[in-house]
């Protein structure tokens, strides 16, 4: 009896073992389930700086560099009021930099020594000021000024009681992260990770730097979402529309979609795309679908209203319509785009692959697709891919309001578009640029169904 059982008991763990191995096997074709993504630090802002500003400083670091790049980050520029520095003229590279600074209450004069090396503790003090803080920073009392550097071994003697202040408010708020901490000594020079995350942070902090809901991988990422196409409405901007309108009536455009600047992300372009569509459900399996594929990145919601024509032999229009000479009907949908940063290139360019695969219809009754996927689905970027197309977005402004109007057009047809637009209203601001489209929307611009 004994022997039975233990003869089962090693048939038993046998089974357990293959049944083991076989799941293992099956995990290791599965896409792996992504991590939460960290906060961008160092390099994301370094890339963030070169990119859009052409900004990059390494090695010694000198406070007019520094100055410089605050400016440049900021786009601060002098009134032309008199300003006067001990130790630096008005024909010196650096005094239009210097300058802005001084009038917007980040250098306090009367001397810059830009050509001294930049010292941490002088780094954090523009930076404090430059997020305009500094308020804050000054009605620290002596305990919590001590209170909050002793996060950094240092007392506050030795500095002045404004620097004192603006260290303790600069690691209280967070614009020195933790990681500055233990080597933070006051006097010493300031090195690249540190110059780059404090013009970083100085960017979060006045709302200048990118704008998004969070990650792919956030768990919170489908409620953000909700939330985001749940509080979006049509837009409603009367002096565009009446011009692209207008433009449609006379054929000029097919269709037009309106968008709001404030939602726009502000992402480094060679890491992001831009996808759209109308259906919430589609948004949501969107992310999954990433998710899914081992795909990460960062995701803005932006809502977006796009106009076509609908035939009066259509029938009912439903709401959201203008009735237009002929009896047709301008109607308006409400829509989203989703702008992704990918962290690599590779990254970027593995998108259409998932869209193709998973989310563009071939055929009619298409299975295994997710929800509502279209016969063309739309998405680009602004930097070049692979197997994309090129066209051309005539792109409208107001500056009166945050509203954009986006007509797209093939490359051929843009000169006749912005000609005819400009017809009916010669003070419109046209800017027209290319871009990279997917090819089935290449195709749908030039007619064809697929």
């Amino acid at each position: 009896m004994t022997r039975v059982h233990a003869s089962y008991t090693k048939l038993l763990v046998a089974l357990l073992l293959s049944v083991s191995l076989i799941f293992s096997q099956q995990a290791a074709f599965a896409a792996q389930p992504l991590a939460s993504s960290p906060a961008d630090g160092a390099a994301e802002y370094k890339q963030f700086l070169q990119e859009k500003f052409d900004i990059s400083l390494a090695g010694s670091i000198t406070k007019g560099e520094f100055i410089e790049a605050v400016a440049k980050a900021l786009n601060y520029k002098p009134s032309g009021e008199a300003v006067t520095f001990d130790d630096l003229k008005a024909d010196s590279p650096l005094f239009s930099s210097a300058a802005a600074l001084y009038e917007n209450g980040i250098l306090e004069g009367p001397g810059v020594q830009g050509e001294q090396v930049l010292t941490k503790s002088v780094a954090v003090s523009i930076a404090v000021r430059a997020a305009e803080i500094k308020e804050l920073a000054y009605t620290y009392p002596v305990e919590k000024v001590n209170s909050a550097l002793s996060h950094l071994q240092v007392t506050s003697s030795g500095l002045s009681k404004h620097v004192a202040q603006e260290l303790a408010a600069a690691v209280d708020t967070g614009l020195l992260p933790g990681e500055f901490y233990n080597s933070f000594k006051p006097g010493s020079a300031a090195d690249e990770q540190l110059v780059n995350v404090l013009l970083g942070k100085i960017l979060v902090t006045k709302g200048l730097y990118k704008k998004y809901l969070g990650y792919i991988s956030d768990a919170d990422i489908y409620a953000k979402l909700s939330s985001a196409y749940q509080t979006s409405d049509i837009i409603d901007a009367p002096k565009l529309q009446t011009l692209v309108n207008t433009a449609l009536e006379q054929e000029l455009i097919t269709g037009y979609n309106i968008k709001d600047s404030r939602f726009e992300p502000n992402f480094i372009p060679s890491l992001s795309l831009i996808y759209g569509h109308s259906n919430f459900k589609h948004a949501v399996q969107l992310i999954g679908l990433l998710r899914s594929e081992g795909l990460d990145a960062k995701v803005q919601f932006e809502p977006k209203t796009s106009a076509f024509i609908h035939l009066a032999e259509w029938g009912d229009p439903g709401p959201n319509v203008v009735k237009i000479a002929n009896g047709n009907y301008i109607a308006y949908a409400k829509e989203y785009d989703l702008e992704f940063e990918f962290s690599t290139v590779a990254d970027k360019a593995a998108f259409q692959n998932v869209i193709l695969t998973y989310a563009k219809k071939n055929v009619k009754d298409q299975t295994g697709l997710i929800a509502s996927s279209w016969w063309q689905p739309l998405y680009y970027s602004s930097t070049e891919l692979k197997d994309y197309e090129v066209i051309t977005n005539n792109f409208i402004t107001d500056k009166d309001s945050p509203y954009t109007v986006n007509p797209f057009s093939l490359n051929e047809d843009s000169a006749k578009v912005v000609a005819g637009l400009k017809a009916i209203d010669p003070d419109a601001v046209i800017t027209p640029f290319q871009f990279w489209v997917d090819k089935p929307f290449f195709n749908y611009l030039h007619g064809e169904a697929l």
